[in-house]
C-alpha cells in the first residue's frame, strides 16, 4: 500500500494552503498559513514571508538531536513559521536548482535522505535516525530522516524528481546519487552495479540499491557528486 504520495501543485488541508511554481527546474513554493498554524522548514529555506508570520529558530530536541541532523545532512537548528497576526504567506526554495513537490503521508513512516527534506505541516513529526550500513550506502549517509503523521512534507530534488511506483516483486537498480526517498517498510539491497567490483568503478556506478517492490520511491535525474567532478578539471587550481 502507498503511503506518500505526490499531491497536486496546489492544495490545502487543515491551516494550510499551497502552491508550487516555476517546476521542474526553479521550484518555488507559496504557503497561506491560517492563523495560529505553524510550518518546520529546515534553516534557510526561506525566501521570504509576510509581517505577520513569526519565525522562531531552536535546537530543537537537544544538542544530540542537533548532532544527528547535522550528520544526516540537514541544518543544525529547526526553523517555525507561525501565522500570528491573521493569515499570511510563506515562500520557501530548496538549495539546489530542480524539482519540489508537496507529498502526502497517511500515518506511516517514509525514509528521505537529508539532502531533500525542505519542511513539513505541523502534523508531520520529522526525526533524523540511524539507517546502519545500508542506508548510508542507499543515500550517501548511515542517518536518513524519517517523517510519519498525518499532514504534507515537501520534498526537493535536484533536477525532476521522479516518482516509482513498485509492484508486489518488482525491482528497481537505483544509482545511489539518484535516491531522494523510499517507503520505510520498502525491502531493498546493496550490491555492486555489475559483476565484479572493477566492473563496476569502470561504469562510474559503483554501488547501487537494488529495491523490491511492492512500495514506492523517489528518485532525482541529476546527481550532485556528478556535477562536482565535472565542474572539477575547470575550477581554478585543479591542474
Amino acid at each position: 500500500m502507498t503511503n506518500l504520495t505526490v499531491l497536486d501543485a496546489r492544495g490545502r488541508i487543515r491551516g494550510l494552503a499551497w502552491t508550487i511554481d516555476f517546476r521542474p527546474t526553479n521550484a518555488l513554493a507559496t504557503l497561506v498559513l491560517d492563523p495560529g498554524s505553524s510550518v518546520r522548514a529546515e534553516a534557510g529555506a526561506m525566501v521570504a514571508m509576510g509581517p505577520g508570520i513569526e519565525l522562531t529558530t531552536e535546537v530543537e530536541g537537544g544538542l544530540w538531536s542537533a548532532v544527528k541532523r547535522s550528520a544526516g545532512g540537514r541544518s543544525m537548528s529547526v526553523s517555525t513559521f507561525t501565522a500570528r497576526e491573521g493569515r499570511d504567506r510563506l515562500l520557501l526554495a530548496p538549495p539546489t536548482p530542480g524539482d519540489l513537490v508537496a507529498v502526502g503521508l497517511n500515518g506511516q513512516a517514509y525514509d528521505i535522505a537529508g539532502h531533500a527534506y525542505l519542511a513539513a505541516s505541523q502534523d508531520v513529526a520529522v526525526d533524523t535516525r540511524w539507517g546502519g550500513a545500508k542506508a548510508f550506502f542507499a543515500s550517501d549517509n548511515a542517518l536518513v530522516v524519517q517523517a510519519s503523521g498525518n499532514g504534507v512534507a515537501f520534498l526537493g530534488a535536484f533536477g525532476v524528481l521522479l516518482p516509482q511506483q513498485l509492484a508486489p516483486g518488482e525491482k528497481l537498480v537505483v544509482d545511489t546519487g539518484h535516491l531522494v526517498a523510499w517507503d520505510a517498510s520498502l525491502r531493498y539491497e546493496i550490491r555492486k552495479a555489475a559483476t565484479s567490483a572493477w566492473k563496476s568503478m569502470a561504469s562510474g556506478e559503483g554501488l547501487v540499491a537494488e529495491f523490491t517492490g511492492p512500495g514506492n520511491l523517489f528518485l532525482q535525474s541529476r546527481n550532485i557528486e556528478a556535477l562536482a567532478a565535472a565542474l572539477k578539471p575547470h575550477l581554478p587550481g585543479s591542474g
